[in-house]
């Protein structure tokens, strides 16, 4: 079943690359007594996710936090690697974004929002969400209506939700 408003995230470790290589992030320190925004997407730099919903966050991370927001993090079922160059060509990391990898779609699948496409690629890859979540609950929470489609997620939407 997907994650609801009124949901606790789950208690799942993510990847980021840091100084010294790949380095887990425990969710539970990351969301406990913040707010956070995060969105996840199918995959680093597919046309969609590379042209419309990443950029989407990219112009909005000021206006979040003016709102109180403390940290937007974006999610995909890719390894930190390829997170970390994504984050880095496409300016996510200097807008403020904080780029995390769910390689094994732990998290994903954890919020039930994961999905396969094998015709094109595409394994236990992540639905398009975009939430806001405050000490680890799920205040709000937008979700793509139509398989393809950026239009609920992107960050200008959720913005108006909080």
């Amino acid at each position: 079943m997907a994650i609801s408003v009124g949901d606790r995230l789950p208690e799942t470790t993510l990847l980021r690359f840091g100084e010294n290589g790949p380095e887990e992030v425990p969710l539970a320190p990351v969301l406990s007594g913040r707010k956070v925004v995060m969105f996840g997407l199918p995959g680093a730099f597919t046309r969609t996710c590379d042209a419309t919903h990443l950029p989407s966050f990219m112009r909005t991370r000021p206006t979040f936090a003016e709102k109180g927001v403390d940290e937007v993090i974006c999610i995909a079922v890719n390894d930190p690697f390829v997170m970390a160059a994504w984050g880095d060509t496409s300016g996510a990391h200097e807008a403020g974004i904080t780029m995390l990898g769910d390689p094994s779609a732990e998290f994903t699948k954890a919020i039930g929002l994961d999905f396969s496409v094998p015709a094109i690629g595409l394994l236990d890859r992540c639905q398009r969400f975009a939430l806001m979540a405050e000490d680890g609950v799920v205040t709000v929470l937008n979700l793509e209506e139509e398989g393809g489609a950026c239009k609920l997620t992107v960050g200008e939407e959720l913005l108006e939700k909080i």
